[in-house]
């Protein structure tokens, strides 16, 4: 799928990787970028449209899929994160939430915009996910791992209408979300610039760096614990 000239939808365009997005899909040729948010007043960028957009409320996603038609590729990246252990949190309230947006938020955009991608020749549909997909801390929820099955899912049942649906995956990037994290951190723009360029190959994932990569590697080889 060529990326010059195309229709974007960009969940959580008003800061970090989403800001990035939608920043370079214009400079890589987009035509529009729907610049989505809860608060449209922090969509900063020229050329972009601004768009509110709750992803866990249905009734905000049924809109945004209704007053953006000819969307052509969805960058579904909303996303939030709870630290704190599954076992000995206060409650399950966190894991909830990260399930709430994480999983059902994503779903729900792939729900409602399947179809408008169908109507489109296919398009991409990209779903923004973590090396936390392949990789599990105890101090941190698996809404990623579980998100990562959804998007298997979603490609195979939507592969039939030529969309392209791509699984990014990267540890710490350089955004707020990471600012306490002493740790190498991936710039936004490079994140960017590999996922359209696996829109450009027609790959189904995008390991951002070495680390993500490592752990992908991982899963074949199993877990061997000392106990």
């Amino acid at each position: 799928m060529n990326t010059g000239g195309a229709i974007a939808l960009v969940a959580g365009a008003n800061r970090g990787l989403g800001r990035a997005f939608a920043r370079g899909l214009l400079a890589h040729g987009a035509r529009t970028v729907y610049a989505a948010a809860h608060d449209t007043k922090a969509v900063t960028g020229a050329g972009l449209t601004p768009l509110v957009l709750d992803i866990t409320d249905p009734a905000s996603v049924a809109a945004a899929a209704e007053r953006c038609p000819d969307t052509t590729l969805v960058v579904n990246n909303a996303g939030i994160q709870r630290d704190g252990s599954l076992l000995t949190a206060d409650s399950l309230d966190g894991a909830r939430d990260e399930l709430e947006t994480n999983l059902f938020g994503k779903l729900a955009m792939c729900r409602a915009f399947a179809p408008v991608l169908g109507k489109n020749d296919g398009g991409a549909l990209i779903n923004a996910l973590s090396v936390l997909s392949w990789h599990t801390l105890p101090q941190i929820g698996s809404s990623k791992a579980t998100a990562w099955s959804m998007t298997n899912a979603v490609r195979e049942d939507r592969r039939a209408q030529d969309t392209l649906t791509i699984a990014v995956h990267a540890a710490f990037i350089d955004t707020d979300i990471a600012a306490h994290v002493d740790q190498t951190k991936i710039s936004p723009a490079d994140v960017v610039d590999q996922v359209l360029d696996a829109v450009e190959a027609v790959r189904e994932e995008a390991p951002a760096e070495d680390v993500t990569r490592q752990a992908r590697a991982m899963l074949s080889r199993g877990a061997n614990h000392d106990h």
